[in-house]
């Protein structure tokens, strides 16, 4: 017998046939195939789509950034008791047309632009994450085939993940380390529970689509983006990837209590040329110097995210660069130059990978990031994209360029019929034609809940790497801290002198039977906690320099000053990059390194409340000679070659960095305190 599927509406109708309930969701008092829950996803899809004008097809192939009520200072511009911002805003102009593109209210876009894609930038609380998307499917309720709204949010469960803005009123949902610090814990079964617990916690809240995780390798070491990375090891890299998307998504494919992944950034952004980054020009080029490389190293976790069903893939920026590459690279035989969402080659590899779900362009593409066709009109831009293979377009309202594209026949009907069909399959699967509604009481309960804070904790504590420990310096156990003052230092960027304090008082409360002091000349022992940064997301600022020192925001003469007054010297270093540690590491007698993780989890360690357990997740160059850069732009190691890997490409030349003590600091190093 088919068991009844849960329905939720607060418009439409509920029709019984069969002795089963269905929204009939088109208002004719029938049961049409799209509203039968008891057909397929792709069988639903195709019977809408037959059903939809070109412009209601055309809405569902952008995703929008769109404020909520409650970042709308104005309240005359929000709808619905300020839950949904109205204000109707024009926004820079085309630099290729010179139109001014608008920025419509929240209720125009979906019942006038027929969008339902969108994407979250806030941190709000659960439940008004819940009230905000509740509403926003209230509105599309009411339309002609009352087609849901799903929204997007980049990740929300690392500390140090990418954020933008931020009020006294937010509640971040669980932190965990970062996604280094994951891979750092080298366990599959961890990875599985960050995931289930953050799934739980996205569901209550009714978000059902992240913009997550990354599949990339982190092959340069001065990639801005590399620590939101897996780390460096493919095989690695592939099994937790893998993981993530069936805890996400459901083990056998896309749920109705799933949260809907879109992967990034296929063919792998790791391949960097030099660091440089594809949000600005400097940084457009893929590069693949090393023959076989994107085979090898940075295919096989999208193979995998493929077999695991992720539900869409995100091209990166990039354009892959036939002049500075080894062709062919495995199943690519000569690289078209243009960006990957307009690269037929590309994509075409993507769907001969087995992908089935639809293609997401990164934010951009269409305007500033429209790398190999800058010359070309952003509808023409958008016909190349969409008859490369890619769906959807990421961070745009641009609605009227798809339309214009569409009716200039720079995009086929065929084309705009699939794209509707894979990404109304997606909204299928999820369940959300059955109940788009969620109750933001319960979210309030789920997010940041205590058994997720918890095993958050955990993670935590085994993301820590101790990677140096001279002559058995850790832990510091209470009997040989007896008699003897502790100082903590802190070097972070932007730091206050507040936090500093807030820190130390912390630390203090939770370890009561050490003497601590704030004046290192007159310490006996010295935890200095450092937290080096360079870099911009969207903005070249140079090639990166991965020198520990004042430009990276840590003050070195003070630690060499604070390592002159006392015996013991422990540094704990938060890694966003692998940094280089000639600087640091010789004033340490031990050295421990996380990758955005909790600074009480490092002290913790230091005092032996536990022993470390974690690995390095990527290696540590030994010497800016390493990776310095000639006069005709080539690495000294090669850029698309994991860091284990790349002394076997550099006639014999060393790559890695060996400490005082004789530790390898390459991938997969990491002590403990038995031994």
């Amino acid at each position: 017998m088919t068991a009844q599927r849960h329905l939720s509406s607060r418009h439409k109708t509920i029709l019984e046939v069969d002795g089963l309930r269905f929204r009939d969701l088109d208002a004719d008092g029938a049961l049409s195939p799209f509203e039968d829950w008891r057909l397929s996803p792709a069988e639903r899809a195709a019977d809408l789509v037959a059903r939809m004008a070109p412009d209601e097809k055309i809405g569902l192939m952008v995703i929008s950034s769109r404020p909520m009520g409650i970042s709308q200072h104005n309240k005359d511009f929000t709808s619905h008791d300020g839950v949904l911002d109205e204000q109707h805003l024009p926004i820079k102009l085309d630099p290729h047309t010179s139109a001014g593109i608008p920025f419509e209210g929240t209720t125009e876009m979906i019942a006038e632009k027929h969008m339902r894609h969108f994407i979250m930038r806030e941190e709000p609380t659960g439940a008004r994450i819940a009230t905000w998307i509740n509403t926003m499917n209230e509105v599309a309720e009411q339309t002609r085939f009352g087609i849901p709204v799903v929204v997007a949010a980049n990740s929300k469960n690392e500390a140090g993940g990418f954020k933008m803005g931020g009020t006294p009123e937010d509640q971040p949902f669980a932190q965990w380390p970062g996604t280094l610090g994951l891979a750092a814990t080298g366990s599959l079964e961890l990875i599985e529970s960050f995931a289930r617990h953050s799934r739980a916690e996205w569901m209550a809240s009714g978000l059902r689509k992240g913009y997550m995780y990354m599949a990339d390798v982190f092959t340069d070491p001065r990639w801005f983006r590399g620590h939101g990375t897996f780390g460096e090891d493919p095989r690695f890299v592939a099994a937790a990837i893998g993981t993530i998307v069936r805890a996400f998504q459901g083990e056998d494919g896309l749920e109705a209590d799933g949260v809907a992944l879109t992967t990034k950034h296929f063919p792998g952004g790791g391949a960097r040329e030099n660091g440089t980054d594809p949000h600005y020009a400097e940084g457009r080029f893929n590069i693949y110097p090393t023959e076989g490389s994107l085979e090898e190293y940075h295919l096989p976790p999208f193979q995998a995210v493929i077999d695991a069903g992720t539900a869409s893939v995100m091209p990166y920026y990039a354009i892959p660069s036939a002049e500075k590459s080894a062709t062919p690279q495995g199943r690519v035989t000569d690289f078209e130059q243009v960006g990957f969402a307009f690269n037929r080659e590309i994509l075409g590899l993507l769907r001969n990978m087995g992908h089935r779900g639809y293609i997401n362009s990164d934010s951009g593409v269409l305007s500033k990031m429209a790398w190999g066709v800058e010359d070309l009109t952003t509808p023409e831009r958008v016909g190349r994209a969409v008859m490369a293979g890619t769906d959807m377009f990421a961070d745009t309202n641009d609605v009227a360029s798809v339309r214009e594209a569409y009716l200039a026949g720079e995009f086929t009907t065929q084309r705009l019929d699939e794209a509707a069909q894979l990404l109304l399959a997606e909204l299928f699967a999820l369940g959300l034609f059955e109940n788009p509604y969620v109750d933001p009481e319960r979210a309030d309960e789920v997010v940041a809940n205590a058994e997720a804070v918890a095993a958050a904790q955990e993670a935590h504590r085994r993301s820590v790497v101790l990677a140096k420990n001279h002559d058995a310096t850790l832990p510091l156990a209470a009997a040989d801290l007896s008699g003897k003052r502790v100082y903590l230092e802190l070097f972070a960027r932007d730091l206050r002198v507040k936090e500093l304090d807030a820190l130390r008082s912390r630390i203090a409360a939770a370890h009561p039977e050490v003497e601590f002091t704030t004046d290192y000349r007159g310490a006996d022992v010295a935890i200095v906690l450092i937290a080096p940064f360079i870099g911009s997301y969207f903005e070249f600022v140079g090639i990166g320099d991965l020198a520990i020192d004042e430009h990276s925001h840590v003050d070195l003469e003070k630690v060499r000053r604070i390592r002159e007054s006392v015996g013991i010297l422990v540094v704990g270093l938060n890694a966003k990059f692998p940094w280089l540690l000639d600087g640091v590491e010789p004033l340490a007698d031990a050295l421990l390194i996380g990758f955005d993780t909790d600074w009480d989890a490092i002290v913790d360690a230091i005092f032996g409340a536990f022993s470390p357990s974690g690995r390095l997740p990527i290696t540590f160059p030994i010497s800016a000679e390493a990776v310095a850069i000639d006069t005709e732009g080539r690495c000294a190691s090669p850029n698309d070659v994991p860091g284990f890997a790349k002394e076997q490409h550099m006639d014999g030349r060393p790559y890695v960095y060996v400490d005082a003590d004789g530790n390898r600091y390459e991938l997969g190093h990491g002590l403990g305190y038995e031994g």
